[in-house]
C-alpha cells in the first residue's frame, strides 16, 4: 500500500472487465493502488460494472469504451478533472482516455492496436493502422511539446510492442514477428522520444534483464517456457523521474483461475 506522500498506479490490460472482475478484487486485496488503468474493457456504458468497481473504493471512473472489444478505463480513489477521450487515424475505436490527478498530473491511458498477424502494412491493414495510430499520436506530441513539455505526464497502458532485446524470450527469432519488429519499434521509440519520456520499468529493471509483462494463452506451460513479452508499459515526463519510487510486475495475477494474458504493472510515485 502506498504511504501518505506516494501512490500508486497500475496498468493492466484484462482482456474484458466483466470476466476479470473477480481478479480486479484480487488486484486490489493485494497490491492496493490508488489508480488502475485497464485496457480491453469489452463493454459498453450501461455493461460497465460501475458499482461493483465503486464497492472496491474506487468512486472516480473515466470510461470510453464501445460494444465487443476495446475500450479503456481510470479508476480512482481520488477525484479525476480533465477528462478526454481522445481518436487517432480518423477512428472513434475507444483507445486513448485522459484525466488529471492532485491537480496538475495528466494520466494517459492508451491501447496500441496489436497489428494483426503479418508484419506488411500493405498486405495488413491493422498493421497499417498500428503503425500510424503511433505516428498520429507522436506528431500530435511533437508539434505541441511547447504546452505537452512543461506538463507532467505519465502514459501507460498496452502499447503491444515489446521495444528492447530483453523486451522478448528471444530477440533473433521475434524480429519478424509483430510486437518486436524493426518498424513498430522505430513507431514507439519515436512516440516515447516526441516528449523524452522516461521509461519506468527499466528504471528498476535495466537490460540486459529479461521482463516480461504478456505470456500467451496459446502456450500451456507459460511458466516453465517463460516465452513471454513485455508489451505493457508506463512512461513519465521527465521531471517525474525522481518521483518514481518503485516499480513492481505482478506476475501472480497470470497464475490465478481465468486469468488475462496480461499482468498488471504497477509504479508508485512521490506526490
Amino acid at each position: 500500500m502506498a504511504s501518505e506522500k506516494t501512490f500508486k498506479l497500475a496498468t493492466w490490460n484484462v482482456n474484458s472487465i466483466r470476466i476479470r472482475l473477480e481478479l480486479l478484487k484480487v488486484l486490489v486485496e493485494k497490491e492496493n493502488p490508488d489508480i488502475i488503468c485497464i485496457q480491453e474493457v469489452k463493454a459498453k456504458r450501461e455493461d460497465f460494472p460501475f458499482e461493483e468497481i465503486e464497492a472496491l473504493g474506487y468512486k472516480n471512473i473515466a470510461l470510453y469504451s464501445m460494444p465487443g472489444y476495446n475500450g479503456v478505463a481510470i479508476l480512482s480513489k481520488t477525484h479525476l478533472e480533465g477528462i478526454e477521450q481522445k481518436d487517432w487515424v480518423g477512428k472513434s475505436d475507444a483507445r486513448h482516455i485522459i484525466a488529471r490527478v492532485f491537480d496538475d498530473l495528466e494520466i494517459n491511458n492508451i491501447y496500441i492496436p496489436a497489428g494483426g498477424d503479418i508484419p506488411d502494412p500493405i498486405e495488413n491493414i491493422s498493421f497499417a493502422h498500428k503503425l500510424t495510430f503511433m505516428d498520429d499520436v507522436a506528431e500530435y506530441w511533437e508539434n505541441h511539446k511547447d504546452d505537452y513539455g512543461k506538463r507532467k505526464m505519465i502514459v501507460c497502458g498496452d502499447f503491444n510492442v515489446a521495444p528492447l532485446e530483453n523486451d522478448v524470450w528471444n530477440h533473433k527469432q521475434m524480429l519478424k514477428i509483430i510486437s518486436h519488429t524493426p518498424v513498430e519499434v522505430s513507431r514507439l521509440n519515436r512516440l516515447k522520444n516526441s516528449l523524452d519520456f522516461v521509461d519506468t520499468i527499466r528504471l528498476f529493471h535495466p537490460e540486459p534483464e529479461k521482463i516480461f509483462t504478456w505470456w500467451s494463452y496459446r502456450n500451456p506451460n507459460w511458466q516453465t517456457n517463460n516465452k513471454g513479452r513485455r508489451l505493457d508499459h508506463i512512461w513519465v515526463s521527465p521531471c517525474l523521474k525522481d518521483r518514481i519510487v518503485s516499480v513492481k510486475i505482478c506476475k501472480f495475477m497470470r497464475e490465478q483461475e481465468r486469468p488475462s494474458d496480461h499482468v498488471p504493472v504497477i509504479v508508485e510515485i512521490k506526490k
